[in-house]
């Protein structure tokens, strides 16, 4: 199904880990992840899948696509279908069009509809022009795009572009306006996640791991009683709470990174085999009715 036909039908630490923010003395801090909970009935569940960097050939993974595949054998295998597939950014490392080509070819065995948003890796020297001609969507405004789910509603945000010349995420004018006028319509009890490649709260700015403007979005998330939202970019599980928002980043199925300011540099951490497949991975996300979202991790080992 194409993902236009698919919206208007629809109207290193490993992730053995759970990282989690206390935004009451700055630290961030870890506890053991266990099996998910039992099953709910949910109006939504689905996939987020991130960092697969196709073309990136170095020690910390010589086959990226290889660890791809195997995420999408597992996507394919879940007991519970997922009703869509989200890629947040770096589908390729250096914007190639043979990158495109390959990462196109492996994500079109996914079962289940496919939809993407760029990372800075996939809009090298172009601003993304050969990303849209490969993944773009008629449906996207100004790097905007949105659609609604079984009573939830889902918006996908591209803060990317500029991140050559600012070193953090923007989101920018246009898209915060756009974003305003997508969420006015909406109650308030009206659950809503939102998706984008670089974290939308501070991890760690000196790696440009943030977005300058996401306060401006944050404000207009604020009014709901339920609000998700869901990155990539930092290559591992990072969690954070404030108020009803709730934040969580992904692994890569690439190569993982270090921990905030763990290291002088965000640089591949190089791990053997088996530990680097515990730090890869993907997660599946349940929204319960009047229950807390449930994201759960599925390492790739």
């Amino acid at each position: 199904m194409k993902r236009s036909d698919f919206l208007r039908h629809v109207s290193w630490t490993g992730l053995g880990l759970l990282w989690s923010f206390d935004s009451r003395t700055g630290a961030f801090l870890s506890q053991r992840l266990g099996s998910a909970a039992a099953a709910l009935p949910t109006n939504l569940n689905f996939v987020q899948i991130s960092d697969t960097h196709i073309g990136f050939h170095k020690p910390a993974n010589e086959h990226v696509d290889v660890t791809l595949q195997a995420a999408i054998a597992a996507i394919n295998a879940l007991s519970v279908p997922p009703a869509f597939v989200i890629h947040t950014g770096d589908l390729t490392q250096l914007s190639k069009p043979a990158e495109f080509d390959q990462a196109r070819q492996l994500l079109s065995t996914l079962k289940a509809p496919l939809l993407t948003l760029p990372g800075e890796h996939d809009v090298i020297g172009d601003r993304g022009k050969l990303y849209n001609e490969q993944f773009g969507s008629r449906d996207r405004r100004e790097g905007l795009q949105s659609w609604d789910h079984s009573g939830v509603h889902c918006v996908s945000l591209t803060n990317v572009l500029d991140f050559g010349t600012t070193g953090q995420g923007q989101i920018g004018a246009a898209q915060l306006e756009l974003l305003a006028k997508d969420l006015t319509p909406l109650a308030s009890d009206t659950p809503v996640v939102v998706f984008s490649h670089i974290p939308l709260f501070d991890v760690y700015p000196k790696w440009g791991w943030s977005t300058a403007d996401a306060r401006q979005a944050m404000n207009l998330l604020a009014r709901f009683a339920s609000v998700t939202v869901l990155s990539g970019h930092i290559h591992q599980v990072l969690q954070r709470a404030e108020g009803h928002i709730h934040f969580a980043t992904a692994a890569s199925t690439a190569f993982p990174l270090p921990a905030p300011g763990s290291a002088e540099r965000p640089d591949p951490v190089v791990l053997p085999e088996k530990q680097r497949r515990t730090a890869l991975g993907f997660r599946s996300i349940a929204l319960a009715t009047a229950k807390p979202v449930q994201l759960e991790e599925h390492p790739l080992s």
